[in-house]
């Protein structure tokens, strides 16, 4: 990966901390461990509520918009705010990482956010990765 900026929608920095290889379809899982491990946290990402690296594989991503777009970008500005980051903002994955285990993981505000998504249940059952980098 180069040293661009990569857009990452906001709420992913959730996703990824609890990624184990389920998903949407196997090309999307697939996809989203390969942008995982491409992700060293010394790597820029620009935060946008818009189809990202990781929605590029998902199956709800319809014509590059998301067939359910109030939902995530609810999600979005949720982890914006908690995260006291503005759309837009560009600064190390890690340093993302890291706002993210702790103004939302660590403090047990992971479900207020995302709660509804179907795959709660397996959030809810391992910690975040984020938590061995903090």
């Amino acid at each position: 990966m180069s040293n661009e900026p990569l857009t990452l929608r906001p709420h992913h920095g959730m996703c990824l901390a609890y990624f184990t290889g389920h998903g949407y379809s196997g090309a999307f899982s697939a996809h989203m461990a390969a942008t995982l491990a491409a992700l060293t946290p010394e790597r820029p990402v620009r935060l946008a509520a818009e189809t990202d690296e990781i929605c590029s594989a998902c199956p709800n991503n319809e014509g590059g918009l998301c067939s359910r777009p109030e939902r995530v970008a609810g999600y979005d500005r949720a982890v914006l705010d908690r995260c006291g980051l503005e759309e837009g903002a560009a600064l190390p994955f890690g340093a993302f990482t890291a706002l993210v285990q702790e103004r939302i993981l660590a403090a047990g505000l992971r479900r207020d956010i995302c709660g509804g998504c179907q795959w709660d249940g397996l959030c809810s059952r391992q910690p975040s990765r984020w938590a061995a980098s903090t």
